[in-house]
């Protein structure tokens, strides 16, 4: 899985009631802590997100969830029509002006063959406190199975953001998604866009405008 969901094993927030609180030391809750004793195996449910979604919908792909702290609510959507379920910090944590912190979410998960999960911000964190996640969209692969965990990041170079465990921080969206089979070749056959990278599309009205003339 790449870097947004970083595996914490199945360690559960439920040995530490409340989670210890993440700071820009980056030592992060009791239960990461080296020497710290493994928690017991949490219980496994097969959930489908027809139970999740206001109004059900029966065709919705099933997803094994496994949550490693009873406490924290499931990853759900909160409108019909919300491509995101929402995912909650299990810990209180602060991150300061410009700061990061990767958190846990409490959920583990098993997607079906050719499904993968994408971890994207939630729009008003981001428009309120500046709050979004380092590596948007990060990637669940369809093969991991360790927690889920969001590395946050407080782009407001004057204010702190505080959240509190059980805390709404980041959106979960599910989608099918195809593997590709690479053929080498001597040439790509040619497109309109060519190899017309950044810019090629075309700029902002400031920067396309003509500059200032300059006086001799």
């Amino acid at each position: 899985m790449a870097d947004a969901a970083g595996a914490a094993g199945t360690a559960a927030a439920a040995e530490e009631p409340d989670g210890g609180v993440v700071g820009a030391s980056g030592m992060g809750p009791a239960w990461q802590r080296p020497g710290a004793r493994a928690a017991p195996a949490a219980r496994v449910r097969v959930v489908s997100p027809a139970n999740h979604l206001p109004g059900g919908d029966e065709e919705a792909v099933e997803v094994l969830l496994v949550m490693t702290d009873d406490g924290l609510p499931e990853p759900t959507y909160a409108h019909p029509g919300d491509a995101g379920a929402d995912l909650v910090t299990a810990v209180d944590v602060v991150l300061p002006p410009l700061g990061r912190a990767t958190v846990p979410t409490g959920v583990r998960i098993a997607l079906p063959d050719g499904y993968a999960a994408f971890v994207h911000p939630r729009s008003g964190l981001a428009a309120r406190h500046g709050l979004t996640v380092v590596n948007a969209p990060g990637t669940v692969d369809a093969g991991y199975r360790g927690e889920i965990q969001v590395t946050l990041l407080n782009t407001d170079a004057e204010r702190p953001v505080e959240l509190r465990r059980g805390d709404r921080i980041a959106q979960l969206v599910v989608q099918r998604v195809e593997r590709a089979r690479f053929v080498r070749a001597e040439r790509l056959p040619g497109s309109h866009r060519g190899e017309g990278g950044f810019g090629s599309s075309g700029g902002w009205r400031g920067e396309d405008a003509a500059p200032p003339a300059v006086d001799a």
